[in-house]
């Protein structure tokens, strides 16, 4: 198991965040981030988009970078390409975040290093809305709990 993979980090940043602030969040229904998103918040989190193409998303304003967003971050969840994730790991470092996590496929060394330099928790290649689900006693067949999708006619 990877260091950035501890079932302890991913329970303790599960129970305990408030904020999440999602770099690379869609406005596209139809887009990962955009599913996650609308899970967490669905589920109780201040999500807060981080977007410089878009002006809101989820109802929430959206912000160009971490630095513009103006409230403390428990956790930076990272829909980006893995070439992006060091800049993003120095901004959620200098924004005093509490962790970044890096959603699946998302692997970077350099950016891991970075955070973990600047004492933020550090998890890689997880889904924030499935370990939601898994310490929470919310999952379902195939990881669907949203009542969206149903085997009922």
């Amino acid at each position: 198991m990877s260091d950035f993979q501890d079932p302890e980090t991913i329970r303790r940043l599960i129970v305990n965040a408030r904020t999440i602030a999602v770099v690379g969040l869609s406005g596209n229904e139809l887009r990962p981030s955009h599913f996650v998103g609308y899970y967490l918040k669905r589920h109780g989190y201040e999500v807060i988009p981080v977007n410089p193409r878009e002006e809101r998303i989820l109802g929430e304003r959206s912000y160009p970078s971490l630095a513009d967003v103006p409230v403390p971050i428990d956790v930076v969840n990272v829909f980006r390409d893995p070439a992006a994730v060091p800049e993003i790991a120095r901004e959620a470092v200098a924004a005093e975040a509490g962790a970044l996590w890096l959603q699946f496929g998302v692997i970077s060394d350099e950016g891991t290093r970075i955070a973990r330099d600047g004492d933020l928790d550090v998890v890689m290649d997880r889904c924030m809305k499935v370990e939601h689900a898994r310490y929470l006693g919310q999952m379902h067949w195939l990881g669907f709990n949203t009542g969206a999708i149903s085997g009922r006619r």
